[in-house]
């Protein structure tokens, strides 16, 4: 196994305008901002990595610095996050066959273990160009909530589809009998090559990723692979909304379980 010590880069893309939670990469959590605490997560999973933020507000870039890690400044009209992770990989002239991990700004309790083993399996991945994280769904409600994005993949752990409706389908077995172990939940962290970086935020949204909302589809559209990293522990949700702050807080203070 190689060691996860290799210099390998991860961006974390920070947008101050949230519909439900303005300015939530700032959000306080219990005495340090939310971007602050993915960013000390990142660090103590992957601390020989060369880790930026990636935001559109010098507010943002300005707390990320103060706390000692690099953050670079990008255009506020991105549609998604991997476009402005592309743009920061341009800026910094990254080589094409550079990974890329691209953790969300909205998961300050995101599992270092998680984050550890994704970046060997990245790392030993001979012929990798994009890969992802999903995890075993546990519950038939999860199946059927838009929410829960589903994954399906081939013998080789590759992903064929992305969907919020439920997938597979089961055709002739009732709702309640449908076996849960056929069912992964898509989990949003992504590592790519930088240069199929480069080729996503180039190619326009496909007619499925914009129906689904999913941009990863846009991936598929293409004919790049995503190698599929299966975690089987549980996982805490990220942020979306004030009740996800208290949350979060509650954990952090020790009031709930970590």
């Amino acid at each position: 196994m190689k060691s996860i010590n290799r210099h390998i880069k991860v961006v974390i893309p920070a947008r101050y305008g949230s519909t439900r939670l303005p300015g939530k990469p700032l959000i306080d959590l219990c005495g340090e901002p939310m971007v602050v605490r993915v960013a000390n997560r990142v660090s103590q999973a992957l601390p020989f990595a060369d880790l930026w933020v990636a935001t559109d507000d010098p507010r943002i870039k300005d707390v990320v610095m103060a706390n000692g890690y690099q953050a670079l400044l990008t255009c506020a009209d991105h549609e998604s996050g991997t476009d402005r992770i592309a743009e920061l990989v341009e800026k910094l002239c990254w080589p094409d066959d550079e990974i890329v991990i691209n953790i969300q700004g909205d998961e300050p309790l995101i599992d270092i273990d998680l984050l550890s083993r994704f970046s060997v399996f990245c790392i030993n991945h001979p012929s990798l160009s994009m890969a992802s994280v999903m995890v075993p769904i546990t519950s038939s409600v999860d199946i059927n909530d838009s929410n829960v994005v589903k994954v399906t993949t081939n013998k080789n752990s590759q992903a064929t589809m992305f969907s919020r409706s439920p997938l597979p389908f089961c055709r002739d077995v009732p709702l309640n009998e449908w076996p849960l172990e056929s069912f992964n939940r898509h989990v949003g962290i992504y590592a790519y090559k930088a240069g199929v970086l480069r080729e996503l935020s180039k190619a326009p949204p496909c007619q499925s990723e914009r129906l689904e909302k999913l941009e990863q589809l846009r991936a598929l559209w293409l004919g790049i692979t995503i190698s599929m990293f299966k975690w089987n522990q549980k996982l805490h949700a990220g942020v979306d909304s004030f009740s996800d702050v208290h949350r979060v807080r509650d954990i952090l203070n020790n009031k709930l379980d970590w």
